[in-house]
């Protein structure tokens, strides 16, 4: 019987300070997520000797597409045609591409980032063909409810939008969901990677 490959773990990083990164990826931790884009800019320079891994997961505004592409390895939050064109000019040609995931919001919750659902299939196109990007797959956060059979629900739209997009771009690989409340739930309905802070850095104040 073949098994899927584990879920890959994202550390977020957001709020801590780059010694407490650095303590965790001695521990063999390499991918970081952070919510602000020059936070996680100081954070990446600061550990520059260490080789991790950035991945931007909060929301990106236009202004800061530069940052962005200069310094983090993924932007999970492209949630917006307009980003498209300044992420694609300003990723370095000595880097390799700008890993993409588009966020949707899948409860279309008025508070949250990310596109409709309906949108994600236009914004999968318009990444693939920016030759500085690599559409990668598709972010959510769900609504934190309480019932967890809502969450489960919900992780399971979030993988039907993913599974719809591997069919028009077979080198789609990932499904990012699931954070330190319920990654478990997500891991059964199909991330192949997990957003995890309180539970590796402890709360945050």
């Amino acid at each position: 019987m073949n098994r899927r490959p584990p879920a890959r773990l994202l550390a977020v990083s957001k709020t801590k300070p780059a010694e407490a990164v650095a303590a965790l990826a001695t521990l063999g931790q390499r991918a970081f997520g952070e919510n602000y884009v020059l936070e996680g800019v100081a954070k990446a320079q600061a550990l520059a000797a260490l080789g991790l891994e950035w991945h931007l997961i909060g929301h990106l505004q236009s202004n800061k597409c530069r940052e962005a592409a200069e310094t983090f390895d993924w932007v999970q939050s492209l949630d917006r045609e307009k980003l498209i064109a300044p992420l694609n000019r300003f990723r370095p040609e000595s880097r390799p591409r700008l890993n993409v995931l588009i966020q949707v919001n899948v409860d279309g919750e008025a508070s949250k980032s990310g596109c409709e659902p309906a949108d994600v299939a236009a914004l999968a196109d318009a990444v693939a063909a920016a030759p500085r990007l690599q559409l990668r797959g598709v972010m959510a956060i769900p609504e934190p409810s309480p019932d967890f059979g809502r969450r489960r629900d919900a992780f399971q739209r979030v993988r039907a939008i993913y599974e719809a997009m591997r069919t028009q771009h077979p080198g789609v690989d990932t499904l990012s969901m699931g954070m330190s409340e319920d990654y478990l739930l997500a891991v059964e309905e199909g991330a192949t990677m997990v957003r995890v802070g309180s539970l590796l850095f402890g709360k945050r104040g």
